[in-house]
């Protein structure tokens, strides 16, 4: 019976640690298909219009390059021939690059403001070799910041981001940041790392959290060095003075909608939320533009001062 009980606890941690490395690989390492997260669909009218966004970015768009722990992180600078102090920082989801942002920083920039793109590390022309989920990228964001107030002097900074952006962009507002930051507009983010990952993984495996999602988690901090749990956007904000702008599609199920109210519980009594009807993840701009770009641009005005 002892030798059994020795064999099966045997498979049970070699059953767990090859599942939480499989997991592990899918969601964080950027060289594994992302096929079965995505069905694989290929979708012609996103390339098409991803090429268009390229070609934007060449024509418009200012190269820039910093580097951190020898990571070298890349981003895209646009600047409005208005002259205005004012910059946006957009920042793309996961799996994405700086290109998807192309539109909001064409709506920005009509607004007279500056725009900065940045690659998210491991994602476009940035460096790294593991995917941050916004933890890792929270830290760049800042060191973004940094660079264009070094750059550009005394400029009002805004934080936009969809998804896994919109995640950065929350996690970095409870970090120590300059007064230039005067907001944050989030668009379809997670409450947590583990939150996201444990919804994937009933969502595409039928799996409970233990003990895939904690040998995943026990391999991310030997391999990436934190924690899926401490990735967790909603004790950031509740470390945050910063006035926030929540925005989810009701027919979410990637980044499901009910995280929604737990974000904007969580915040500083400086929050607005915009529900848009009939959006599924990361859709919202486009299933109702007029909502959604009035709602952004009157709460830039109410905050910006």
């Amino acid at each position: 019976m002892i030798i059994v009980f020795f064999i099966l606890v045997c498979i049970f941690i070699i059953t767990g640690f090859i599942t939480g490395n499989f997991l592990f690989n899918l969601a964080l390492n950027p060289k594994t298909s992302k096929s079965i997260i995505f069905k694989d669909e290929f979708d012609e009218e996103r390339a098409l219009k991803n090429l268009e966004n390229e070609k934007w970015l060449k024509e418009n768009a200012k190269e820039v390059y910093i580097e951190d722990k020898k990571v070298k992180l890349h981003s895209y600078e646009v600047k409005n021939i208005k002259e205005s102090k004012i910059w946006v920082i957009a920042v793309h989801g996961y799996t994405d690059s700086a290109s998807f942002m192309v539109d909001s920083a064409k709506r920005f920039l009509s607004y007279g403001y500056n725009v900065l793109m940045p690659d998210l590390r491991a994602h476009g022309k940035s460096g790294g070799k593991y995917i941050g989920m916004g933890w890792l990228d929270r830290l760049d964001l800042i060191l973004w910041i940094d660079y264009l107030i070094a750059t550009y002097g005394n400029i009002k900074i805004i934080l936009y981001g969809i998804s896994m952006g919109a995640a950065t962009v929350m996690m970095a507002s409870g970090e120590k940041l300059p007064s230039n930051v005067r907001m944050v507009i989030e668009d379809c983010g997670y409450t947590s790392v583990w939150d996201e990952f444990a919804h994937e993984l009933k969502y595409l495996f039928h799996m409970p959290t233990f003990p895939a999602l904690y040998n995943a988690n026990f391999i991310t901090k030997i391999r990436v060095g934190y924690s899926l749990k401490k990735a967790s956007a909603i004790k950031q904000i509740k470390k945050s003075k910063l006035p926030i702008l929540f925005i989810h599609g009701d027919k979410d199920d990637f980044v499901p909608f009910y995280m929604l109210d737990k974000l904007y519980t969580s915040a500083n009594d400086k929050k607005e939320k915009l529900v848009i009807k009939d959006a599924g993840h990361a859709e919202s701009q486009w299933i109702n533009s007029e909502q959604y770009w009035h709602t952004v641009r009157k709460f830039i005005k109410r905050y910006i001062f």
